[in-house]
């Protein structure tokens, strides 16, 4: 039996004057009541309460003790119902972790309307390729593409990253349109610089390395569409990241029948927050709002 319920068994005696009537509060026998109350003046080495076979009295100890217990408990419950008020009203500081692309593209648009709906969480949020360590950086929520690194961690999906190749009209019409994946050796092609995904993989029954001219590399997504907005050449990008520009006509894709990765398998990109039994409210009600909206 914790010491609480002691305290709390040890309150309610005193508060009814009756160890029978405690015991209906509680539910439980008197005898159970009784054993409590033993363990806790053995505990303290002192009595507390003078049983009669008619009510319980305190002794000059008991209250004493009293007005300790008392505010305990008291104070316990306040904490209870402040967690339980932040558990459904969600509130504090949320540190999101995101990589830049996705971040500037997907992410940062729809902070204003998170911030609407939970007005009590103050976001910050940093826009980094680099691998953070969540737990010694004290990260909330990493935003990152690729594997889950670690099993201590849990991955939301929230997109597959569907890389396409792509330039802008001017470009092509200088340059032509390339028909065949071979056409790449002699186009300006631009390349990731995040590592690992440094290369070209058309994805067929297994993945097979392309033999592009990359004249220059660029280690962010939105670097790359700069480049190719404004006529540097081809580049292999999520189709997130180039998703108004296509439907506005100043990008094309080009050898759509085909399946690119700038790796050699198909990525998404997710949402990682550490395994706990309870996940914080705030971070639940960032995870489900991005559910909602990819």
């Amino acid at each position: 039996m914790s010491l609480f319920t002691r305290l709390m068994y040890f309150n309610c005696v005193v508060e009814h004057g009756s160890i029978s009537k405690a015991s209906r509060q509680f539910d439980v026998q008197p005898s159970s009541i009784s054993r409590q109350l033993a363990a806790l003046e053995n505990d303290l080495g002192v009595r507390l309460l003078d049983r009669t076979t008619r009510n319980v009295g305190l002794t000059e100890a008991g209250q004493t003790f009293y007005q300790y217990a008392k505010r305990i408990v008291s104070e316990f419950d306040e904490a209870r119902e402040a967690v339980s008020d932040l558990h459904h009203n969600p509130r504090g500081q949320l540190k999101v972790s995101t990589t830049v692309g996705f971040g500037e593209s997907k992410i940062l648009p729809l902070l204003p309307l998170f911030r609407k709906q939970y007005p009590d969480i103050d976001v910050a949020i940093e826009l980094t390729e680099r691998v953070v360590d969540m737990i010694e950086e004290n990260v909330d929520i990493a935003i990152r593409s690729g594997h889950l690194p670690d099993s201590n961690l849990i991955a939301k999906k929230l997109m597959n990253n569907d890389f396409i190749l792509c330039a802008s009209p001017g470009y092509l019409s200088h340059r032509g349109t390339p028909e065949h994946i071979d056409d790449l050796a002699i186009h300006d092609c631009i390349l990731y610089g995040y590592k690992g995904w440094h290369d070209w993989f058309v994805m067929n029954s297994k993945p097979v390395k392309l033999d592009v001219n990359g004249y220059m590399t660029v280690d962010s997504v939105n670097g790359q569409k700069q480049l190719i907005l404004h006529g540097g050449g081809i580049a292999l990008i999520p189709f997130w990241a180039v998703e108004k520009e296509l439907a506005s006509s100043t990008l094309v894709q080009v050898l759509d029948k085909h399946t690119f990765s700038p790796c050699e398998q198909l990525t998404a990109t997710y949402a990682i927050y550490q395994h706990r039994h309870l996940v914080s409210s705030k971070i639940r009600a960032f995870l489900d709002f991005l559910s909602g909206h990819f």
